[in-house]
C-alpha cells in the first residue's frame, strides 16, 4: 500500500497532552507551529502566515514525545496528512491533523543528547521488550572542571583558554 508521507518542520505550540486507553495503548497530541521566513532585496526578514497542525502519536512514539519535547521546541515531524472539516458558532471551519509515524528535534535550530530504547528477550516468551538503555548514546559525563571555561561550558583540547 502506498502512503503520502508529509514533513513538517516547526516549533511545539502546545503542551503535549498523553493519556492511556482502556486497551493499553497510549496517544500524545500536540500541536506545531510552522511559520515561513524570507530575507528581502534590503536584506529584512519577513514572516508568513503560520501553518498549525494537530500532531496525533500512539504507543512509543507517544511516550517518548512525552519525554521528550516541550513548547517551544523545534521539531521535525513526518507522517500522514488530514483534514477535518467541522462547524463551530456557525461558521465552518478545517483542522489539520497529522497522525505522527516519527518525531524529532530539528538539529538546525537546537542540540540534542540521544537516549536509544534497546530491546531485550522477554524471559517469559521469547518476544523483545523496550528496555532503555543509553547505549553509547546517553548523556555524556560532563568534563572535570579543570576542563571547562569561566561560564562553565566544556573547552576542547587545543581550543581556547
Amino acid at each position: 500500500m502506498f502512503e503520502t508521507q508529509v514533513t513538517v518542520v516547526g516549533n511545539v505550540a502546545t503542551a503535549v497532552k498523553h493519556r492511556k486507553l482502556p486497551n493499553g495503548d497510549t496517544v500524545a497530541k500536540f500541536r506545531v507551529a510552522s511559520t515561513p521566513r524570507w530575507r528581502g532585496q534590503a536584506g529584512e526578514w519577513s514572516d508568513g502566515r503560520p501553518l498549525f497542525v494537530s500532531i496525533t502519536c500512539w504507543r512509543q512514539l507517544a511516550d517518548n514525545v512525552v519525554d521528550s519535547i516541550g513548547v517551544g521546541d523545534p521539531v521535525v515531524v513526518r507522517g500522514r496528512l488530514y483534514t477535518d472539516d467541522y462547524e463551530y458558532e456557525g461558521k465552518r471551519r478545517s483542522d489539520i491533523r497529522m497522525e505522527a509515524q516519527a518525531v524529532g528535534p530539528d538539529l538546525s535550530r537546537c542540540r540534542a543528547v540521544l537516549t536509544r530504547n534497546r530491546r531485550s528477550a522477554d524471559p517469559e516468551g521469547g518476544r523483545t521488550v523496550a528496555a532503555d538503555a543509553g547505549g553509547g548514546f546517553g548523556a555524556p559525563e560532563p568534563p572535570p572542571d579543570d576542563q571547562r571555561d569561566r561560564l562553565g561550558a566544556p573547552v576542547e583540547a587545543g581550543v581556547g583558554a
